[in-house]
């Protein structure tokens, strides 16, 4: 449980969003219908907070393998003070965007990653995605309840 998405092919990060990696196990052929609604999460003690959908986390995604492009040198004129070609009320530009085809390939990464819903024969894992500020090291204590068809559990873990 952290302030990451972990996907076979490399790590995410988010600030908003801790993610748990859950997984469910049974009879071989026996099946279990997941649904993510089921799931809820305590931290350090404080009121539990519901499971949200992979697609409300892409937004706030980062990939700490992709570094913006140097933003380009403005041209210097005589008559500028800045020493930096921007007029002195002129806010600062926007931060680079990460480019579309990189984006995509993220959020896929992240949707095949999370637990996937319905039927589904056992064994299952994947991603639970929980809205969370608080920085890592001030998590003192994590509770994922589940309470869904196949009954009801606390499980208290690491942080």
């Amino acid at each position: 449980m952290r302030h990451a998405v972990p996907t076979p092919q490399g790590e995410f990060s988010t600030e908003d969003y801790v993610v748990v990696e859950t997984g469910f196990f049974g009879a071989p052929g026996e099946k279990a219908r997941l649904n993510i609604q089921d799931f809820s999460i305590r931290i350090n003690g404080k009121k539990a907070v519901p499971s949200e959908p992979f697609g409300l986390v892409l937004s706030n995604l980062k990939d700490p393998s992709w570094q913006p492009p140097e933003p380009p040198k403005a041209k210097s004129s005589g008559l500028q003070t800045s020493g930096d070609g921007s007029n002195p009320g002129d806010p600062p530009p926007p931060p680079p965007k990460m480019p579309l085809p990189l984006v995509h390939i993220m959020q896929v990464r992240v949707e095949k990653a999370s637990l996937p819903e319905g039927d589904r024969t056992l064994p299952e894992a994947g991603l639970l995605f929980f809205p969370c500020r608080t920085q890592g090291d001030k998590i003192k204590s994590v509770e994922l309840i589940y309470s869904g068809p196949a009954g009801k559990a606390t499980l208290t873990l690491a942080p």
